[in-house]
């Protein structure tokens, strides 16, 4: 028997995710007490779509338009081996050095830790920054590595058996969230 994701259940619509992405963009700033020295760098491939949402949000409300980075965790992957043979990088782009900066790592879903440790070696290979948040739109648990989000969307206890989707409109061509429950398929049967 293998097993394929089907939709379960919707967790956020896109009137929702625009609500928890206002929400978050305000508990950025709050707990930065302002813009200065903020940058934020989105984890391909959908914490960047992420990372530009937050920063129209905050450009909106705080009429700052804050550096914005794009990172390539690809070749910081634990799992690279089991990839394939010849891992796409797209690359990463951070538009200002990182010395003295409060980053904001955005991803869209944080799950067993490991896509953050691998963008943390990542960022590190820039320089040293003040300091690095963790800013994610959906946390399911089921953590590997000690890593905690420090602004989060929405909390969501899943089954071992389940799988957050995140979808942006500029990725996929729509903005929601979704639940997908693993089903049995029988592998000898055609499809």
């Amino acid at each position: 028997m293998q097993g394929k994701f089907e939709p379960h259940s919707t967790l956020m619509s896109d009137a929702q995710m625009r609500r928890v992405i206002r929400r978050m963009a305000g508990e950025i700033v709050e707990r930065n007490g302002g813009v200065e020295g903020l940058m934020l760098v989105g984890i391909r491939t959908r914490g960047v779509p992420l990372a530009e949402r937050l920063a129209a949000e905050i450009e909106r409300t705080e009429e700052v338009k804050l550096p914005l980075g794009i990172l390539d965790i690809t070749l910081y992957r634990d799992d690279l081996s089991t990839i394939g043979p010849q891992p796409v990088v797209k690359g990463s782009h951070l538009p200002e050095p990182v010395e003295d900066r409060t980053l904001v790592l955005c991803d869209d879903v944080l799950y067993t830790g490991r896509t953050v440790r691998a963008a943390l070696d990542a960022l590190l290979d820039y320089g040293r920054p003040r300091t690095v948040e963790l800013a994610v739109l959906m946390d399911h648990g089921h953590r590997e590595l000690p890593i905690q989000a420090d602004v989060v969307g929405s909390v969501v206890q899943t089954a071992e058996e389940e799988v957050v989707e995140v979808a942006f409109e500029a990725t996929d061509g729509a903005d929601r969230v979704r639940l997908l429950r693993r089903v049995a398929t029988d592998s000898g049967a055609e499809s």
